[in-house]
This record gives structure tokens, C-alpha cells and sequence, in this order.
């Protein structure tokens, strides 16, 4: 079964960083485009960050831009969110997904979800 898998979650004070990977079992992310999702209680899910999969292109929401940085290594398959700067706003279970293309809106990501994982939840908070 395929499965994608989170970590590094975790509860960090204000302006704090953190670094979420994510790996795969009985699939390869090198094939699809990766990207990040977020969903707070009672809000809607956001689209964070997403990777192409050809030419490491990338997509950010305006939200985390110049915070957040999607990088992958094709040698570990792994695909990581280095998260700076952190805000409570930022507070949420962060998803790791596998997308069909490199969206080029917020409203395409979700229309390109292949996959998605557990979650981890990230908590900014003093």
C-alpha cells in the first residue's frame, strides 16, 4: 500500500524554525511533483509549497513566502519543508503530497492531488 510519511513536527515558540521530511513506502516521489498542504481546525486546507519533479520548479502560497523552502534529494527520495520564521498562524497538522503537476494557483493544488499522508502537526506557540 502506498503510503507517504511525515516528521518532524513538533511544538516551537514564535520565530522559531523546524524542518519536515517526507519519505514513501511502496512508492517513489522522484516520479511526481511533492508538495506540502496545511489544515487548521475549523479552517480550510491551504496549499503550502510544492516541487516539480523536472526542473525543481516551485510553487509557495503568499502566506509563507520568503519563510518556507521545499527542497527534495533525489538520491534519499525524500522531500523536506524548512520552515523559518515561525508564526501562530502557522499552527496546524502540515500533509505531505504527491501531485500530478506543479500547480500555478492555490485552487490547482488540490486539483492536482495524487496522494497524500498522515500529517504532523506543527504547533508555534509561547
Amino acid at each position: 500500500q502506498v503510503q507517504l510519511v511525515e516528521s518532524g513536527g513538533g511544538t516551537v515558540q514564535p520565530g522559531a524554525s523546524l524542518r519536515l521530511s517526507c519519505v514513501a513506502s511502496q512508492f517513489t516521489l522522484n516520479h511526481y511533483a511533492m508538495g506540502w498542504f496545511r489544515q487548521a481546525p475549523g479552517k480550510e486546507r491551504e496549499g503550502v509549497a510544492c516541487i516539480n519533479d523536472r526542473d525543481d520548479g516551485t510553487y509557495y502560497a503568499d502566506s509563507v513566502k520568503g519563510r518556507f523552502t521545499i527542497s527534495r534529494d533525489y538520491a534519499k527520495d525524500t522531500v523536506y519543508l524548512q520552515m523559518n520564521s515561525l508564526k501562530p498562524e502557522d499552527t496546524a497538522a502540515y500533509y505531505c503530497a504527491a501531485l500530478f503537476t506543479l500547480p500555478s494557483t492555490a485552487r490547482m493544488f488540490f486539483d492536482m492531488l495524487h496522494v497524500k499522508g498522515q500529517g504532523t502537526q506543527v504547533t508555534v506557540s509561547s
